[in-house]
């Protein structure tokens, strides 16, 4: 097996990044849970919460499905840091999960059972698609709600606030997946 290159970024640098996508995660999930509104209408109190929002609901799948992976990640990053070494013996199967698990197309574990661990693999992908979603339905909606007053604005505000959050954890991610590259073997 060939070394990792010498151009390969400090494990500190790896555990950071997943330590501010965490954050990210978590705080766009407190936001999203306690987003509601209501207002009155025509004399008839409405009350508008994440859940009657499809994009949110993404949002929220993308949040809990994301969480588990970073954690997970993290503890690996942790060993890493602490003891100097990877978790397997030659540290080329973790290297292969931080890799496939930040790349690896959508349904490709449908065709290639050998690798059991892509059911996270898209998690560059599900962050994104979670930000993109949310974004763009509370821009929507926002026009389409904005004459029923200031409730409603505020409600779509903190939509935006956690899909910024969301894009945050993507972006993170994303630069820890171009780390996982370079530190992949060359012969891989």
């Amino acid at each position: 097996m060939t070394e990792p290159s010498s151009s390969t970024p400090s494990p500190v640098i790896s555990l950071v990044l997943r330590l501010l996508t965490f954050i990210s995660i978590l705080i766009s999930l407190i936001i999203l849970t306690n987003n509601s509104a209501t207002i009155v209408v025509n004399s008839t109190e409405l009350k508008l919460r994440f859940k009657d929002v499809y994009a949110y609901r993404y949002m929220l799948f993308a949040l809990v499905v994301g969480l588990p992976y970073i954690l997970l990640q993290i503890v690996f990053g942790i060993y890493h840091v602490s003891m100097g070494k990877r978790i397997s013996s030659s540290g080329e199967s973790l290297l292969q999960f931080d890799f496939y698990a930040d790349k690896v197309p959508p349904l490709s574990f449908l065709c290639f059972s050998t690798f059991s661990l892509e059911i996270s693999a898209v998690m560059s992908y599900i962050l994104a698609t979670g930000t993109g979603a949310s974004f763009g339905a509370t821009l929507d909606l926002k026009e389409v709600f904005s004459e029923l007053g200031s409730n409603y604005n505020k409600f779509f505000n903190k939509g935006s606030a956690a899909a910024s959050f969301i894009l945050f954890a993507f972006l993170f991610t994303a630069v820890s997946s171009v780390f996982s590259s370079l530190a992949l073997p060359k012969k891989l």
